[in-house]
């Protein structure tokens, strides 16, 4: 059921119900839903304080393409219906917000279908508080109810408050107002994973996966739809992907999405340099991922191997011929338990102008444990031990490691960063 519909329309009138509206719609923009986008946020409040200010003869088309879009005020609405095209974005994310029953008490925020002007309801709203409010007059046995969940204390019905108890009631409602905020803003401060994540969200741009892939089969069994028991044999040249690269693929896509983000997936062998100056891009896999290992070839911490191709390792341009984070291919191939190890970076790259992540192990084990560190908000938070203040604006570089048993991956570990 659309939010809209669960209950009855309710108009603020008081400053109080206003600055409660204010902080509710805060605490929806707080939310992944809105604070990805700079267009959502700015189209919600202006609509919202144009209703709360009774200037909803402003909230029309044209006026909110010119203040908020910058278009020119004669700009033809029909072959430019960014207002419609964000409006109903809006309204499908406020939908999504109130679906989580643990809203059902608060505030709704909505946009009626055709309009631009915002309804509000309060379904945790008690009788009379609309000139309760007005009155600042309670009921002994009612409080009034404030979205950070404060509640003001009250005179009887009976007995007015005199002019200094409304100051005191006053100040009281402030303090919850301001208290509430801050709690909420403190809640809602951005982690260290989405600040990680930041450039990606902001791009415009969908992002590029590019994942490897290997030419595997020249031919392929097709199964007879009558009969499946009836097989042929076609020619067929097949690219074909590794499952533990798909893993990664799939968290941080999905990641991404949850953030509003489209993405786009391309195999190795087709991408090109012109693909990537698109826009952002997540590198997966390393040795068998020649763009992995042309972006990560000039970083302190890089990927080496030797002449016969049978030791591989994670070098480090500080302690050149130290090999502390090597992989035999022996060992693993023989018992399927070994110590992996993986590099997580996030660059801009020079050569594309674009910010790039690369998500990559030595072997298949450190990629998926790479992939499960760049979605994990618990992981990510040990990084503000070992960086700088001001890392969020610099390139960072980790080396992971973990422990495989019978080819599945253990919890991904830091052994080092860089942040340049």
């Amino acid at each position: 059921m659309p939010a809209e519909q669960a209950t009855e329309s309710w108009i603020p009138s008081s400053d109080l119900e206003k600055a409660a509206v204010q902080q509710q719609l805060e605490k929806l923009l707080g939310t992944p839903l809105f604070n990805s986008s700079k267009r959502y946020p700015s189209f919600l409040k202006l609509v919202v304080a144009r209703s709360l200010a009774g200037q909803t003869d402003h909230l029309k088309e044209r006026i909110l393409g010119v203040e908020i879009f910058g278009r020119p005020a004669d700009y033809d609405t029909n072959t430019d219906p960014i207002v419609r095209v964000t409006a109903a974005e809006i309204r499908k994310r406020i939908e999504q917000y109130y679906q989580d029953p643990k809203h059902s008490q608060e505030i709704r925020l909505f946009l009626p279908a055709g309009s631009y002007v915002p309804q509000f309801s309060w379904p945790g709203r008690p009788s009379g508080l609309s000139a309760g409010a007005r009155e600042l007059r309670r009921p002994a046995a009612e409080t009034a109810l404030v979205p950070s969940a404060l509640t003001v204390a009250a005179e009887p019905r009976s007995k007015p408050i005199s002019i200094p108890g409304r100051k005191v009631a006053a100040a009281l409602i402030v303090f919850a107002l301001v208290a509430g905020s801050t709690a909420l803003w403190y809640a809602s401060r951005p982690s260290v994973l989405k600040q990680f994540w930041e450039p990606f969200v902001k791009s415009p741009e969908p992002v590029l996966f590019c994942i490897a892939d290997q030419n595997q089969y020249s031919s392929i069994r097709l199964r007879d739809a009558a009969n499946p028991q009836h097989e042929t044999t076609l020619s067929d040249s097949m690219v074909t992907v590794i499952i533990d690269d798909v893993s990664p693929l799939v968290n941080v896509a999905g990641m991404l999405r949850t953030y509003g983000k489209n993405y786009r997936v391309q195999g190795e062998s087709g991408t090109t340099l012109t693909d990537l100056r698109r826009g952002p891009s997540v590198f997966i896999g390393a040795f068998d991922n020649g763009w992995t290992l042309r972006l990560t070839s000039p970083l302190r911490f890089h990927f080496a191997n030797d002449t016969a191709m049978t030791q591989f390792w994670i070098e480090d341009r500080a302690t050149p011929g130290k090999r502390s984070w090597v992989l035999d291919r022996s060992q693993q191939q023989q018992t399927g338990t070994y110590k992996d190890y993986a590099i997580v970076a996030r660059l801009l790259d020079p050569d594309t102008d674009q910010f790039v992540v690369v998500a990559a192990g030595i072997s298949r084990g450190g990629t998926v444990a790479a992939g499960e560190f760049l979605v994990d908000p618990h992981r990510m938070d040990e990084l503000l031990k070992q960086v700088p203040s001001n890392w969020k604006q610099k390139n960072i570089e980790i080396v992971l490691e973990t422990q495989v048993i019978q080819n599945r991956s253990g919890p991904p570990r830091i052994s080092a960063v860089h942040v340049w």
